[in-house]
């Protein structure tokens, strides 16, 4: 059936019609099938990538070629002047009704060897994005007055520690206090925040991401398999449709039962 959006029935509108989701991170792998997820129910997403206008572009044709509603929303999210200019662009749309904080930068580096401009990098495409992202939107999804959702993309390296990656697995683990945070404080808004935790997932990895991890001797996958991104955006889907409402200062593990809560 490939990527196209499914016909309406009557009147009947998609669950995510009229909503306009931001999705950083998505011109590949993970962030990518999440912004052709929430464009098959409905939504107009606003795809960001850092610098591949390609990756966007083709990711943007894909979801119109499918009868979908995108646009190209490039910019570095650690940058303090992308997110508030991502946020005057959303409001021409109507502004922000679901924000999906995937962008991240993998790297293999060990903790002796790691500099502090390197540390920090991380930190800030990660944590600081989601941070700056969050400041920029949530006016917008308190104005429009019908709540919002929220979802950070964390990692299971934070659950179980990984070597090397030190710098990801603390992002990864603000991004989850940040969510729990702002579940309360923004509950009386209706805006639920959420985070999610992908294991091993069958995704495209950069040259600086180092080698893919062929097999879990210290804590094998139990289903045998690695996951697919699709499998993630159907659970980030959830989290922010209809379904989701009555969910929020979570983190939400999809790995196979590699780690278990």
């Amino acid at each position: 059936m490939g990527n196209e959006m499914p016909a309406r029935e009557g009147n009947l509108a998609l669950p995510l019609q009229g909503k306009v989701a931001l999705v950083t991170g998505a011109g590949r792998n993970i962030g990518r099938a999440i912004a052709l997820a929430l464009a098959r129910d409905g939504a107009t997403v606003m795809v960001n990538g850092r610098s591949d206008r390609q990756a966007v572009d083709a990711a943007v044709g894909e979801i119109a070629a499918a009868g979908g509603k995108a646009v190209a929303a490039m910019g570095d999210v650690a940058d303090p002047a992308v997110p508030s200019r991502l946020a005057a662009e959303a409001e021409k749309l109507g502004g922000v009704d679901i924000l999906v904080s995937n962008a991240g930068l993998r790297r293999q580096t060990s903790f002796l060897d790691m500099s502090f401009e390197e540390w920090r990098e991380i930190l800030s495409v990660a944590l600081d994005g989601a941070f700056l992202l969050t400041k920029a939107v949530v006016p917008q999804m308190i104005a429009k007055g019908r709540g919002g959702a929220i979802v950070a993309l964390s990692g299971i390296s934070t659950h179980v520690g990984t070597p090397n990656r030190c710098h990801v697995s603390a992002s990864k683990a603000g991004l989850e206090g940040l969510m729990r945070a702002l579940a309360v404080e923004l509950a009386p808004h209706r805006i639920t925040c959420n985070a999610l935790s992908p294991g091993a997932i069958d995704t495209v990895r950069g040259a600086s991401a180092g080698p893919a991890p062929v097999n879990r001797v210290n804590r094998p996958i139990p289903l045998k398999r690695f996951g697919t991104v699709e499998e993630i955006a159907a659970m980030v889907r959830l989290l922010v449709g209809p379904q989701g409402t009555f969910v929020t200062g979570q983190t939400i593990h999809v790995n196979g039962g590699e780690f278990l809560t």
